[in-house]
């Protein structure tokens, strides 16, 4: 039980990784998926296989070689220079990917809650700066009880959605866009997401240790995110095309389960938003550790102005921008953990996990 218990540890913690602000509010789901309207589920199908294969490759491989952070695994891909480089770049990016989270919880509180949108992103960072003091377990416990909750209500919308007149939507929805696009956009999701949750995943594989326990975490995790795209996307193709014109769709579309309903599901997608801004700020802090000798609590502090700086551009233009650009760059890195023959067949176990 306490094996099985790690292991959905692990899958919430994978799952609210990647479950941030593109993906909870919808916007992401939309961009990838969505959009390219009846080959939608088959292209979720397929990022779901990236997620659980080259989610258990990643954390296998970090346990293997004790990884203490992204830049180790790095290293390993790439060797010792080339590793250098790529971490240098992925702080970058990062970074960025933060900001854009920050001003998705700063659209949250301006287009759901109809508060300032300074003022939620000035709330979110308050928050994020309390709990990051905390570590890694305190990060591993709010996806514990956020992801679950998530899931549900998640399922409501489906439920509401099949009531609903665009029901099959999802089977017949009609895209424009070129199967080239389309088939490049799962690898693009799943090579974006997997290199982004770097952050948390390795160090997190690395502190387990143990190679069941690992595997059935990234098995649960994977198919657990493959499972809420599929929900979104199910939700969008009914509000089509009506739901491209909002920054948060799925909160829009929450309006239709009534005012509390509503709320809820907004504080929900802001919890979610939340715990992967933590998760990711966790990582380049320890990132950051190696690099400038720095008190942690300034470097979070650096981080947090930096997030807050290029949020001001807004969430819409921030991900539509710069998360398909991310998503090519992460083309060679995942590359080259598909191509890794290193792994061992049985990563030494650890006692962290009896």
């Amino acid at each position: 039980m306490k094996a099985w218990f790690r292991s959905l540890q692990i899958a919430f913690t994978f799952i609210g990784t990647v479950v941030g602000a593109g993906f909870a509010t919808g916007k992401e789901v939309l961009q990838f998926f969505t959009r390219f309207g009846h080959w939608g589920a088959l292209l979720i199908a397929t990022a779901t296989l990236f997620f659980v294969w080259l989610g258990a490759k990643m954390m296998l491989l970090a346990a293997q070689i004790k990884a203490r952070s992204y830049e180790d695994l790095n290293k390993h891909l790439f060797g010792e220079r080339a590793g250098a480089w790529v971490s240098h770049l992925m702080l970058v990016v990062l970074m960025s990917v933060n900001s854009v989270m920050l001003a998705g919880a700063g659209t949250i509180f301006s287009e759901q809650l109809q508060m300032s949108y300074q003022s939620g992103m000035f709330i979110t960072l308050i928050a994020c700066f309390f709990l990051l003091r905390k570590g890694i377990s305190a990060i591993v416990s709010v996806n514990l009880l956020v992801v679950p909750v998530m899931i549900l209500f998640t399922f409501a919308l489906v439920m509401d959605t099949m009531r609903g007149p665009g029901a099959d939507r999802w089977l017949t929805l009609r895209s424009d866009l070129s199967p080239a696009a389309a088939w490049l956009s799962p690898l693009l999701y799943a090579s974006f997401n997997l290199t982004m949750s770097q952050s948390v995943l390795v160090p997190l594989g690395s502190v387990i240790g143990d190679a069941k326990i690992l595997r059935r975490g990234a098995w649960l995790g994977g198919i657990g995110i493959g499972t809420m795209l599929l929900a979104g996307h199910f939700a969008l193709s009914a509000h089509m095309p009506g739901a491209q014109q909002f920054d948060i769709p799925m909160g829009d579309i929450a309006r239709e389960l009534g005012p509390w309903m509503h709320a809820i599901f907004v504080f929900l997608i802001f919890a979610e938003i939340f715990t992967t801004l933590v998760a990711d700020l966790y990582g380049l802090s320890l990132q950051l550790e190696e690099r400038i000798r720095l008190p942690r609590t300034w470097l979070t502090l650096s981080l947090l102005l930096f997030c807050l700086i290029l949020g001001q551009f807004g969430f819409g233009p921030l991900l539509t921008t710069l998360y398909p650009l991310f998503g090519l760059l992460s083309l060679g890195w995942l590359l080259l953990l598909i191509l890794d023959r290193r792994l061992r067949r049985k990563p030494p176990h650890s006692p962290t996990a009896s």
